[in-house]
């Protein structure tokens, strides 16, 4: 499958049903995966959630019609690009385009968010090995740092280092990284975009983590290097995920760190 054919195929599709409610499920079998996985995949690539890249565009292509007529009634526009109310509407259209939809003329400097077109890539990849495990339930203890994927090749390792020598000699060494997203479990009290580092030994001062039982995906990396885990991860998700036919299940990525190496820990279903 060529991923970025793929997802173009999304985002045209997602142009075409702005008036419409857009079913996840219908752009996932576009990429032949389920709609957790596509979201995951999406988010990465783009840096932006699949709900605010449709938001985003359906404010974006409102503007256009409110200029080209504003006659149309608030009301109308909301509705037809599936918000709630006049109200919900008009205050995600103020915060995007700085005025108000009622304030437009002909005259006005709107916004544009434009379509995401992906470069269609081919390549010749070399083979990617790794595991199936199953894991008992983990009862971790840590703490985080919110980040993004722009981010984290950078604030994953200064973290890193920041809590190893604050701790280190009362707690040894961290054991576990963990990534989480904004539909993260639970257990990990906060859903948001973070990277955790996480010991496996009973900390009550630190944060509480349960990993519940399940299935990963492992691959191995020979080393303990924060860029050697970043292109572990890109490759994954570029060049693995759209090429195979496991489904992530919405539990975090997990990174151990022993014996001189990093297993990276993919959940699947």
């Amino acid at each position: 499958m060529n991923i970025y054919k793929a997802l173009n195929e999304i985002t045209e599709y997602i142009d075409s049903h702005l008036e419409e409610k857009i079913d996840y499920e219908i752009l996932a079998r576009m990429l032949g995966v389920n709609s957790y996985t596509m979201q995951r995949i999406f988010s990465l690539l783009t840096n932006i959630s699949l709900s605010d890249y449709i938001r985003k565009r359906r404010l974006s292509v409102s503007g256009e019609d409110l200029c080209n007529n504003p006659s149309l009634k608030v009301m109308d526009i909301a509705i037809k690009y599936c918000y709630d109310n006049a109200t919900s509407f008009s205050r995600a259209f103020e915060q995007f385009h700085g005025i108000k939809p009622s304030q437009i003329t002909k005259e006005n400097k709107l916004k544009i968010f434009p379509r995401i077109i992906f470069e269609e890539k081919n390549e010749i990849k070399e083979p990617i090995s790794y595991e199936i495990v199953e894991l008992d339930e983990l009862i971790l203890y840590g703490t985080y740092i919110k980040t993004d994927n722009d981010h984290i090749e950078n604030d994953a390792p200064r973290f890193f280092a920041e809590v190893e020598q604050k701790n280190i000699s009362k707690y040894g060494e961290i054991t576990y990284g963990m990534v989480t997203y904004e539909e993260s479990i639970e257990e990990c009290h906060e859903k948001t975009n973070a990277y955790w580092v996480l010991y496996n030994k009973e900390i009550p001062e630190l944060k509480r983590v349960v990993i519940p039982k399940s299935k990963w995906l492992l691959f191995r990396i020979n080393s303990q290097e924060a860029k050697d885990i970043h292109d572990m991860s890109q490759q994954f998700y570029l060049e693995f995920l759209p090429s195979c036919k496991y489904n992530l299940s919405q539990l975090p990525e997990l990174e151990y760190y022993h014996d001189n190496v990093t297993d990276f820990l993919v959940p699947i279903n």
